[in-house]
């Protein structure tokens, strides 16, 4: 087995393996055979060569050799003359095949974060801010005003509460796509809207059509199906027209996944001509569009947007729309939806109630209220969004100027081209110097755009100014140790 043929695979797996304290070929060994244990390597494994993988960590040859050598002392790995070294030890409980694609699923060093991050390190993996003060307010409105009638409920909402599905309802309409409450079905928070949608049009051995690059998160949601993934190249207007025409002819697409409004991680905005083409092609070959609005409630564009793309689907066309607070509000606020036709929301409502038979009430209520005052709440936001970008594009220009950009049309997060390495590479160089970054390759199905990284700059100035001197830091010692 050779899944790990490709270094910088194991060294994405390995996550921050190198960023403690002690012998780095310690830390190598210890990351390793923590892998092994977790089922992340399993027996039979080939690992890389000691070269390969000390050029994907930017550590010495020998740190690798070293560690290879204190694993095949542990019989956690053993060597074969002509068929390099592999992993010797099972684990003692093997996952199953789906938690399997997960672990190793492109996400999976973002999700390990949230639940622990060494002390010190700033991670720019994902841009989240403290969630909204009004929320307080909301909350206060609903113990008052609502709780009396909720608990009056059975408190099972599987398809969601009544008063949000309307407010959902009224927010399409607003954007130009006429709905009904019975078109709504509330979930919790985008991931499950993106879950539940995979499950209702994709079969295993499916084939699942993805903007090229994009937001892992939805790649490891489809790979866990047992999906395949083809990514469509996108210019400055979106995803591009012919490049979506030659896919779909070349396969038999099950889904086209689509991020219209502030493209996470570009932050591009798809031109209302590009929608309608989308639309136009994807019902000529029978192909459900899911269109992922999440980032349309988000930051940095005070201009006008385009209708999303289920404005422009013609008769027959089968176009998913999906929402969310948690770009916003707060992503506390674990309240999205799906926005489709009665039929695709009856059978979405099944696969919701299997999952968890509803959305909390007491969270759907509070959104509830604060969906209508959405435009007001992101505006506010907006502001200090645009202060911060111009910070962060400052600090780069001052401390990186051969890192290249765009700058965003909304959207949380720069999408930064590196001059002449590999941004996988720099990552691990990075979590040495205490910060955390994702590297472009994340955001392709094929392992693409290692030339780039995403870069958040929502985080307070303070912050923002500190992980720019490490990161700086970080690639002074690549290109010092690259030249030597």
């Amino acid at each position: 087995m050779d899944r790990f043929r490709d270094p910088g695979e194991l060294a994405r797996v390995l996550g921050d393996a190198m960023s403690g304290t002690g012998a780095l070929y310690r830390q190598l060994a210890a990351a390793l055979s923590s892998a092994v244990g977790d089922g992340l390597l399993l027996a039979g494994d080939r690992l890389p060569s000691e070269r390969d993988l000390a050029a994907a960590l930017h550590v010495s040859r020998a740190t690798v050799v070293a560690a290879y050598d204190e694993l095949r002392g542990r019989g956690v790995v053993e060597s074969r003359q002509g068929s390099g070294t592999r992993v010797a030890a099972p684990a003692d409980r093997e996952p199953a095949a789906v938690t399997r694609r997960l672990q190793r699923g492109l996400s999976a060093a973002a999700v390990r974060r949230f639940d622990r991050a060494p002390d010190g390190l700033i991670t720019m993996r994902y841009a989240l801010e403290p969630g909204d003060a009004r929320i307080a307010s909301a909350i206060a409105d609903v113990v008052e005003e609502d709780l009396p009638a909720l608990l009056d409920d059975v408190g099972y909402a599987p398809r969601g509460l009544p008063a949000l599905r309307q407010a959902v309802a009224d927010h399409h309409t607003a954007l130009g796509v006429t709905t009904s409450p019975d078109e709504v079905l509330v979930t919790t928070g985008t991931q499950q809207a993106v879950a539940l949608v995979s499950q209702l049009l994709v079969e295993r051995g499916a084939t699942v059509a993805v903007e090229s690059p994009s937001w892992p998160g939805c790649f490891d949601t489809f790979s866990a199906l047992g999906a395949r993934l083809v990514g469509v190249p996108m210019d400055d207007d979106g995803l591009r027209g012919d490049a979506l025409r030659e896919v779909l002819a070349a396969h038999r697409v099950a889904a086209l996944f689509v991020m219209p409004t502030f493209h996470n991680p570009t932050g591009t905005l798809m031109s209302a001509v590009r929608r309608r083409d989308v639309a136009r092609l994807a019902a000529e070959h029978g192909v459900p569009v899911v269109e992922d609005l999440a980032y349309s409630t988000a930051l940095t564009h005070p201009g006008p947007v385009p209708p999303p793309i289920a404005a422009s689907a013609p008769p027959g066309a089968r176009v998913l729309s999906l929402g969310s607070l948690s770009k916003a509000l707060w992503a506390g606020l674990r309240v999205g939806w799906v926005r489709a036709s009665t039929g695709d929301i009856e059978q979405l409502g099944y696969l919701k109630a299997n999952a968890d038979m509803g959305t909390p009430l007491l969270d759907q209520a509070v959104a509830a209220r604060m969906l209508p005052q959405l435009a007001a709440l992101t505006a506010d936001r907006t502001a200090v969004a645009l202060e911060r970008l111009e910070h962060a594009t400052a600090l780069l220009r001052t401390h990186l100027p051969d890192w290249a950009w765009r700058v965003p049309d909304g959207g949380t997060a720069l999408w930064i081209r590196l001059p002449g390495y590999d941004a996988s590479v720099l990552a691990q160089v990075a979590l040495r110097h205490g910060v955390e970054v994702t590297p472009g390759r994340e955001t392709d199905p094929t392992g693409a755009w290692d030339d780039h990284l995403r870069l958040p700059f929502t985080f307070e100035p303070a912050l923002m100014t500190e992980a720019v001197r490490r990161l700086a830091a970080a690639a002074d010692e690549l290109t010092r140790r690259s030249g030597s």
